[in-house]
C-alpha cells in the first residue's frame, strides 16, 4: 500500500486556517470558497458536509429562513476546504434569495470552484407559514459512470433521502 504524505507548508500557505481572527463576510461572497488539489483523484469516494446551522434572508419579507445544508460530492482534481465553506455558507446570512435559488447558487458556485465528478446540494429548511421546502440541486460531468449517479438520485430523490439522520450528527 502506498504511503500518503502529508501537506507541505507551500501547499498550506494560501488557506486562512488557525488565524487568530476569523473575518465573517456580511454579504453573499463566492470568492470566500477556495479549494486544494486531490492527492486521490483517480479515486472515487464521497466527501459529505452538513451544515446545521444555514440562515439567509426571505427575499419578500425579510425575514430569516433556516435550515440544514446537506452538501454530497465525488472529488475530481480539486476539494473545497472546510473553513472556507463555512464562511461562504455564512454569508447568505443577510442575503435575500428563495430557498431553491440559494441551494442552486451553492452548487454552481461549488461546480466552478472545484469542478466535481458529482455533486448534490440539498437543503431542509424549517417550516415557516406551516409549509417545509426541501430543495435538491446537482451537477455531475461528462463521464456516463456520474451521468448514471445524477440520474439515478434525481429519479429517486425525496425528502431526506440523500441527507442522514441529524441525531447521528450531534
Amino acid at each position: 500500500m502506498k504511503k500518503t504524505s502529508a501537506r507541505s507548508k507551500k501547499e498550506l500557505k494560501n488557506f486562512a486556517l488557525g488565524e487568530q481572527i476569523t473575518t465573517y463576510s456580511q454579504n453573499y461572497d463566492p470568492n470566500l470558497l477556495q479549494a486544494f488539489d486531490n492527492k486521490n483523484p483517480k479515486n472515487v469516494a464521497w466527501t459529505t458536509f452538513i451544515c446545521t446551522e444555514f440562515t439567509s434572508l426571505c427575499p419578500k419579507t425579510g425575514q430569516p429562513d433556516f435550515a440544514k445544508i446537506f452538501i454530497n460530492y465525488i472529488a475530481d482534481k480539486k476539494m473545497v476546504e472546510s473553513k472556507s465553506l463555512k464562511l461562504y455558507l455564512f454569508s447568505f446570512r443577510n442575503h435575500g434569495d428563495f430557498h431553491e435559488d440559494c441551494i442552486q447558487k451553492i452548487c454552481n458556485d461549488l461546480v466552478k470552484l472545484m469542478k466535481p465528478k458529482y455533486i448534490e446540494v440539498i437543503g431542509e429548511f424549517t417550516p415557516r407559514g406551516g409549509i417545509a421546502i426541501f430543495p435538491f440541486a446537482s451537477y455531475a460531468n461528462n463521464d456516463e459512470k456520474f451521468q448514471g449517479i445524477y440520474t439515478e438520485r434525481l429519479i429517486n430523490y425525496s425528502p431526506g433521502k440523500y441527507s442522514t439522520d441529524l441525531s447521528k450528527v450531534y
